[in-house]
């Protein structure tokens, strides 16, 4: 069936960390300019790599010039990505250079084979939600498409803190903190703290207790259009630290509230047409297969 997208401009991100990283960076936009389309590639990226300045860029450029984006390398590449791209509603589509490449479905082995047939409209189209934090009356904020983590400060210090949901008291807990995850990041951290694995069509997000200090705390399941709000207890001697998909952090004081809503921007992703997510579980997690 043919796209209803017009793919003239592409643009290119990632963190070419590792050779082999920059190498699928070099080979797709070789590919895409013999194909001649117009190709930008964020700055950060390019500087390292024999790509001319005249098509480096800042990613806000890329944001708004570009129809389709694409990210090369982890899911960690991917989480960097959504969360400045989200604002501009421009599909992104991940090439796997990472380990376990939730996000990133396409293989460099593939890449050119792959992106030929997406750009010649031959894909499925998907949206996830994002998550945004920040400390009530403050400035400090971030999004995150994964998780939003509460956490002690200190290695082995546990902390205190109180669960609000849609302004109803819900439970206090002890422990060593807390997982607020979406749908998408119900396979990263919650999953490792005991947390389910949710579809990604889902509109729900996890809470999940890390180490409670009592038996009866459980991941619970809510509604991803609830608000919910942390107290960081006052009885606690020192800060403790949020985390946003693991990437921005900051510190959290006694007394202070973090307040968790549902962006309103949603994340555009496109995948390649033989695309399964739940294929996708059983190779990455290692399923077993029919029997």
């Amino acid at each position: 069936m043919p796209s209803h997208l017009n793919f003239a401009t592409v643009g290119i991100m990632g963190k070419p960390k590792h050779h082999e990283v920059g190498e699928t960076i070099v080979t797709l936009f070789t590919f895409l300019q013999q194909e001649n389309y117009s190709v930008l590639v964020e700055e950060a990226v390019a500087k390292d790599l024999d790509i001319p300045d005249t098509v480096q860029c800042d990613w806000q450029t890329l944001g708004e010039e570009c129809d389709l984006i694409i990210v090369v390398g982890g899911d960690g590449s991917m989480l960097y990505a959504s969360r400045l791209m989200a604002q501009y509603n421009k599909p992104l589509l991940g090439v796997n250079r990472g380990y376990l490449g939730f996000l990133t479905d396409i293989q460099p082995q593939q890449v050119t084979e792959k992106v030929s047939e997406i750009l010649a409209g031959d894909f499925t189209e998907e949206r996830r939600f994002l998550l945004e934090a920040n400390i009530d009356g403050d400035d400090r904020s971030s999004d995150a498409l994964n998780d939003i983590v509460l956490y002690p400060g200190e290695i082995s210090r546990m902390i205190e803190f109180e669960v609000y949901i849609d302004n109803s008291f819900v439970y206090s807990a002890r422990g060593d903190g807390l997982i607020i995850s979406t749908p998408t990041g119900s396979t990263a951290y919650s999953l490792s703290a005991g947390g389910p694995i949710l579809s990604p069509s889902i509109n729900a997000i996890t809470l999940v207790p890390m180490f409670p200090h009592t038996l009866s705390s459980r991941p619970i399941a809510i509604d991803a259009d609830s608000k919910v709000d942390i107290v960081f207890s006052n009885s606690n001697p020192n800060e403790a630290r949020l985390s946003c998909d693991g990437q921005v952090r900051f510190p959290v004081q006694p007394g202070e509230k973090i307040c968790v809503r549902k962006r309103k921007q949603d994340l555009w992703l496109l995948h390649p047409k033989d695309y399964d997510y739940f294929r996708l579980l059983r190779t990455k997690l290692g399923w077993g297969s029919k029997l």
